[in-house]
C-alpha cells in the first residue's frame, strides 16, 4: 500500500513506556504494523519530562518508518502504556500532560502487557525488564503484585540482578566473599580497575544502568559461578512465587514478557514454566487494543 493512499483518520499510534526504553508502533484499520519508533526512557517516575519526550520521540519515530511523515501526531489518537503510572500522582501527572496526540488513552504498562500478551482478553501477565511484577485482569477485576520500583523493588528484574551483582564484587574485591567470575565482567564492562574506581562510577544511577549487565549475572550463572547463581536463583525464586500468586485469580493463561524472558525463563520452578503460554502480542500493540476499547466505550456513552 502507497503511503499516499492511507487514510489519517484509520490510524493509531501505540505507545510502550518503561525504565529503559519507550517503543511506538503506529498501525492501520486492521492493526497492521506500519512503523516502529524506539526511543529513550518512559517512565516518569525517573523524570516526567523526559518521559514526555521520549514519548513524542518515538511516536515521531514510527511514523517516519512508516512513510508518514506529512501526517502530524495532533493527527492521530495514540494509546500510552507507562511503567510508573500504576502511583496515583503520576498518572494524574500524565495525565494532565498537554500532550501532542488527538487523543491520548493513558493505562499502566501492566494493563497493556497484559491486553497485548492475550490479544485483548483476560489473563494474566509477569514482567522481567529492566522492572518487574505481576499483574492479572480477570472478569474487569485487576490485581497488581510488586512495581514498587527499584531500588526499594523490583526483585527478579534487570536493574534488581546488575544492582545485586555490583554488591557481590565489591565484597569480593574487598576480599570478604570468595572471588567471583563477575568481578572481571563487570570492571570491563565499567571500564574501571579497582573498588573506588567502580563506586565512583554507579553512584546514584539509576535502574536502566545496572539492568544494562543483568545478562552477564546470567552468563556466569549458566557457566557454574556460585555467586551469580545465588543470585539468579533468588531472582527467578521471586518471579515464580508472583506466578503462583497470580494463578489463584484463575487467568485463563499467563505469560512472562519483558527483555528478561529468554534468560530467566529456565530457572523459574519446573512447575511455573508449564503454566507459561507465549504472549500474542507485545505491549505496544496492547496500548492500541485498549485504546481502541476506550473508543468504543466512549461511543456507545455519547
Amino acid at each position: 500500500m502507497l503511503t499516499s493512499d492511507i487514510n489519517k483518520n484509520e490510524l493509531f499510534l501505540g505507545i510502550d513506556g518503561g525504565g529503559t526504553k519507550c517503543k511506538a508502533i503506529v498501525v492501520n484499520r486492521d492493526n497492521a504494523i506500519l512503523g516502529t519508533g524506539i526511543s529513550g526512557p518512559g517512565n516518569p517516575l525517573h523524570g516526567f519530562e523526559q518521559a514526555a519526550n521520549s514519548i513524542e520521540e518515538s511516536a515521531k519515530l514510527a511514523l517516519a518508518d512508516a512513510g508518514l511523515q506529512h501526517i502530524a501526531l495532533h493527527e492521530i489518537p495514540a494509546g500510552v502504556g507507562l511503567a510508573g503510572v500504576n502511583l496515583p500522582v503520576l498518572y494524574k501527572q500524565m495525565n494532565e500532560w498537554l500532550h501532542p496526540f488527538k487523543e491520548m488513552y493513558l493505562a499502566t504498562d501492566l494493563l497493556i502487557a497484559c491486553l497485548g500478551a492475550h490479544q485483548g482478553e483476560y489473563g494474566a501477565v509477569m514482567i522481567t525488564g529492566t522492572g518487574s511484577c505481576g499483574f492479572a485482569h480477570v472478569d474487569d477485576d485487576v490485581f497488581m503484585l510488586g512495581g514498587h520500583g527499584f531500588p526499594h523493588g523490583d526483585k527478579g528484574s534487570g536493574a534488581w540482578t546488575g544492582f545485586q551483582a555490583a554488591k557481590q564484587v565489591l565484597l569480593s574485591l574487598d576480599q570478604l566473599i570468595p572471588a567471583t567470575a563477575l568481578t572481571p565482567k563487570l570492571l570491563a564492562h565499567l571500564k574501571v580497575n579497582n573498588a573506588v574506581e567502580m563506586v565512583e562510577v554507579i553512584a546514584g544511577k539509576p535502574a536502566a544502568f545496572f539492568a544494562e549487565f543483568a545478562r552477564d549475572v546470567y552468563e556466569a550463572a549458566r557457566a557454574g559461578d556460585d555467586i551469580a547463581r545465588a543470585i539468579v536463583q533468588e531472582g527467578a525464586g521471586y518471579i515464580s512465587q508472583l506466578a503462583r500468586k497470580l494463578l489463584t485469580k484463575n487467568p485463563p493463561r499467563i505469560s512472562l514478557i519483558g527483555g528478561l524472558t529468554p534468560v530467566i525463563t529456565p530457572w523459574l520452578d519446573a512447575d511455573v514454566q508449564e503454566t507459561l503460554s507465549a504472549p500474542l502480542s507485545p505491549p505496544e500493540m496492547g496500548s492500541v487494543i485498549y485504546a481502541r476499547q476506550q473508543q468504543a466505550k466512549q461511543s456507545k456513552i455519547s
